[in-house]
């Protein structure tokens, strides 16, 4: 997988756990509850003996996996991780030796900044994306608004401070490819082999930052007389506003779109909104949910299969 294709898949998971693991043995049921909850990646730091070896069996045995080496500080660090297979090492702070190292190996490099001038050097080396680190203590995402002006060719990934509570703060800008965070995979509940909690906490990072929520239904109807007489009837029993549109008749605030012709769907469709489209199309794939490729758009996207005579497609808030 090259540099571009990894970016992407980071960009698509949208967090990325960040691991402290003791013993190797409990590295593959860890990463399969991760999978689990839909987070299929995972930066596994140098901070412990174990890292390497935990690398290894999470390659070899959840494939699935987008495996990346943290608190990579030394070259031998370096050169261990890449042999272990990983295909993004991440480095705590700006090391300009151990950078460009890493680059020279061919290996996507995020070094830890936290000021203009680190973030400068690491432009000068090619790079685009880096680690923004520790985000919280650095100012956050406020910060990184502040500083995207004149780098505007820059994205960052967040880590430190990150959790469930301001992950969508981050996440609602732009320059922001991912962000890294362990709420979801403390020591505590590693130790305690408590997969089934953490399989929890992934889910509801995902479904935190995916925000998924009906924004409306559309009824297929015989042609416009009917879809207007439907309209004026949701009208008069509930006083819903209706408004009509070329090819469809929207009543209730937009709630019921009612089509002046059957449009997809034996019934007709309902769309489900979500924060960030591409990253919810990823995620249903990694499901094994099919989409009607042809539909698809940077604003929506449909189900290949339809749920009950209906079509669902997937909507950009």
């Amino acid at each position: 997988m090259n540099k571009e294709a990894v970016l992407k898949r980071i960009y698509e998971t949208g967090i990325v756990p960040v691991i402290a693991i003791d013993d190797a043995e409990k590295a593959v049921p860890l990463a399969k509850a991760l999978v689990a909850g839909g987070l299929p990646a995972a930066e596994v730091t140098f901070r412990t003996a174990a890292a390497e070896e935990a690398i290894k069996r999470i390659i070899a045995e959840v494939p699935e996996m987008l495996v990346g080496a943290g608190t990579v500080l030394t070259k031998d660090q370096a050169d261990r991780a890449i042999a272990a297979g990983v295909q993004f090492i991440v480095s705590p702070g700006f090391n300009p030796e151990i950078t460009k190292y890493v680059i020279d190996k061919g290996m996507l490099m995020m070094p830890g900044t936290a000021t203009p001038g680190e973030m400068e050097q690491a432009m000068s080396m090619g790079l685009d994306v880096v680690k923004f680190f520790p985000a919280e203590q650095n100012g956050g995402v406020a910060k990184l608004k502040a500083v995207a002006g004149p780098y505007t060719g820059l994205r960052w990934m967040p880590t430190g401070g990150v959790n469930a509570k301001n992950l969508l703060d981050y996440l609602g800008f732009n320059k922001i490819i991912a962000c890294g965070g362990t709420w979801m995979v403390k020591k505590d509940l590693i130790e305690a082999e408590n997969w089934e909690e953490i399989t929890r906490l992934t889910r509801e990072a995902v479904n935190t930052m995916l925000g998924f929520e009906v924004v409306h239904m559309g009824i297929n109807c015989e042609n416009e007389e009917e879809a207007l007489k439907a309209a004026k009837l949701f009208e008069s029993l509930f006083s819903f506003d209706y408004k009509v549109g070329n090819s469809s008749i929207f009543a209730g605030s937009k709630a019921i779109e009612l089509m002046k012709t059957p449009g997809r769907g034996k019934y007709g469709h309902i769309a489900i909104g979500t924060n960030t489209l591409p990253r919810a199309i990823a995620y249903f794939r990694n499901k094994g949910i099919a989409f009607d490729e042809s539909s698809i758009t940077d604003k929506a996207a449909y189900f290949a299969d339809e749920i009950a005579g209906f079509a669902v497609h997937l909507v950009q808030k």
